[in-house]
């Protein structure tokens, strides 16, 4: 009996172990881009391919910029605190326009995507009279770095975003962000007081990172636990720091401008029981939940314009 009890033990540290080694790989390829690679996506991988990807990792491509955005646009460069490079684009209306500009909208793009990913969004406000400044994060599109932090790390992207439009002078000042982006809002939000936007635009932030990790396991038809627990420790291990302390459901309580949360109804990664949370933590009074039908977790304005231009449009007055 007592073997019987020692082999299962061996067996059950062995299979710990190993789960650790899949997770920490996981991790590292999660929170880290390579120029030049392709692969199809997880969902459409063969049965082989799909084993491959979970046991050994899948490595993930670093966003390429598209540039089709018809406004009238410049590319700029600013720098980090921690003297990171971003590559940005400055949308500015012309003189002799027909619209005067309203302020500026300042976009935050999602995990392993990129300023031209916000191209449709960016279409929108400027049409509506908003000049615009788009980044991309670290390790993502054209910017340095190919480590990414999901949110912790890049609240200096946000700080270094504000403070150039800023020091242009402009007093109206909106931040718009989806997903990570929007989750890195309210950490530099959190972060840093001098940041004080008129007004703030949340799409489809995650409540912490826990939660992040468990959605994106939950994406890859896995059971969340102890998955998404494992690998939220391997990722804060690898980059250096305490990932389940990371929680812009916490942040939000520090945000007291007017803020418009916006959601998906069929968003996999990011839950109701998350989108509630935060928006029950905004500490601002003068807050608005919009929940779209049939959409998940993917751009509002590409997948219900209508819907999306009317919420934004009467939160941006």
């Amino acid at each position: 009996m007592k073997k019987r009890l020692r082999r299962l033990a061996y067996l059950l540290l062995i299979l710990f172990v190993v789960l650790n080694i899949i997770c920490a790989i996981q991790a590292y390829h999660f929170t880290r881009f390579v120029e030049d690679y392709h692969a199809a996506p997880f969902h459409q991988m063969g049965f082989l391919d799909r084993t491959s990807a979970v046991l050994f990792g899948l490595p993930m491509a670093k966003s390429i910029v598209t540039d089709s955005l018809k406004a009238p646009h410049d590319t700029v460069t600013i720098t980090t605190e921690d003297h990171v490079k971003l590559a940005c684009w400055s949308v500015l209306h012309r003189p002799g326009d027909t619209i005067a500009p309203k302020g500026t909208i300042i976009m935050f793009h999602g995990h392993g995507s990129c300023r031209s990913g916000l191209i449709p969004e960016a279409t929108a406000f400027y049409n509506m009279g908003w000049n615009l400044f788009m980044i991309d994060f670290r390790a993502h599109g054209n910017s340095e770095g190919s480590e990414c932090s999901v949110g912790i790390k890049e609240d200096k992207d946000v700080k270094a975003a504000y403070d150039y439009v800023s020091s242009s002078g402009e007093k109206n000042i909106v931040l718009y962000g989806i997903s990570m982006g929007a989750a890195t809002i309210t950490t530099a939000m959190s972060d840093y007081v001098s940041i004080q936007p008129s007004k703030i635009i949340l799409e489809m932030p995650f409540a912490t990172m826990h939660d992040a990790v468990d959605g994106f396991v939950r994406n890859m038809n896995l059971p969340a636990e102890p998955l998404g627990t494992l690998l939220t420790f391997w990722g804060g291990t690898e980059e250096g720091v305490w990932s389940f302390s990371h929680k812009p459901a916490e942040y939000v309580k520090k945000i007291n401008c007017p803020v418009l949360l916006q959601w998906g109804k069929e968003d996999n990664r990011v839950l109701k029981q998350e989108t509630d949370e935060i928006f029950a933590n905004l500490a601002s009074s003068n807050k608005t939940l919009v929940e779209y039908d049939g959409v998940g977790h993917a751009s509002l304005c590409k997948n219900a314009p209508q819907q999306w231009t009317k919420s934004v449009t009467v939160f941006l007055k």
